[in-house]
């Protein structure tokens, strides 16, 4: 509307400097009072719009960020005291004596470091998307800052009654504050951190899984050799009944072979001293 009132009003000055009729002139007069009046309403109703926003955006909008503000802090203060006494837990197993812990890895301590490797993911997954959507965040309200406090340039403003505007809203150094704070944050050294224990426990799974494999197949080895030494045993005792059952045949036989050979001659030995006996007598 402004570039359509401005084109008017330079037809207007030509057509003066012309000469032009009264009448046609009279008309374009008109127009141009007509596309004025429309101005002036839509810049006071742009006025009361952005009148509004800004009343929001200091009155509304400026406190919850600075209440967001304040949670974040005091939560980076609690992860803060979290870590350091994890770090002091950690510190002081370090004395603990191990040597009669358990060397072999069970399906429970394969199965919880599982579920710690996949926190640990979580963790560092999580902490990353924490920075990146607060930096994005911040990023994208400065964006809309800097369209928010563009003065809206007029020659017919100056003539329309407009609140004041303020140049540097509380809202632009809360922003600017917050982003310089998150920016000094060691956040690659701790996300190298985080993913150097994931990779670590990632390590510890992959040798537990390999361990409990072979300790699989060693306990199916020994069932292997179980089973086929009950065979085994099963057939040694059968085969040693055989022996001896045909070793016991075997004397038998003997024993009733020499009673065969030997018995007749035996029997007259025994006869002839015996008859000797009765002889003498």
């Amino acid at each position: 509307m402004k570039i359509e009132y401005q084109k008017k009003i330079s037809l207007l000055n030509r057509k003066k400097k012309k000469g032009a009729e009264t009448e046609s002139l009279e008309k374009l007069k008109a127009t141009v009072s007509h596309l004025h009046t429309r101005y002036i309403v839509d810049m006071q109703s742009l006025d009361s719009t952005v009148s509004e926003i800004n009343n929001l955006r200091d009155h509304k909008l400026y406190p919850r960020l600075v209440e967001l503000v304040d949670g974040m802090a005091t939560m980076w203060e609690a992860m803060h005291t979290h870590h350091s006494d994890q770090y002091k837990l950690v510190a002081a197993l370090r004395a603990c004596d191990v040597s009669l812990a358990p060397r072999e890895t069970s399906d429970q301590h394969h199965d919880i470091t599982i579920q710690l490797w996949n926190v640990v993911r979580e963790w560092n997954s999580q902490f990353q998307n924490l920075v990146t959507h607060q930096k994005e965040y911040i990023q994208a309200l400065n964006s809309w800052l800097k369209l928010n406090i563009i003065p809206i340039e007029s020659n017919l403003k100056e003539k329309v009654s407009s609140p004041a505007k303020v140049a540097k809203p509380p809202i632009q150094d809360l922003l600017r504050g917050w982003l310089s704070q998150l920016e000094k944050l060691p956040e690659a050294s701790a996300k190298s951190a985080i993913l150097s224990f994931s990779e670590v426990i990632h390590t510890i799974v992959i040798l537990q899984d390999d361990e409990l494999k072979l300790k699989e197949r060693c306990e199916e080895t020994r069932k292997e050799f179980i089973r086929k030494k009950r065979y085994f045993d099963e057939w040694r005792r059968r085969y040693m009944e055989r022996k001896m059952a045909a070793s016991a045949r075997e004397n038998e036989e003997g024993v009733g072979r020499s009673f065969e050979r030997k018995g007749p001659h035996r029997g007259k030995e025994v006869c002839g001293g015996e008859c000797g006996g009765e002889a003498e007598e």
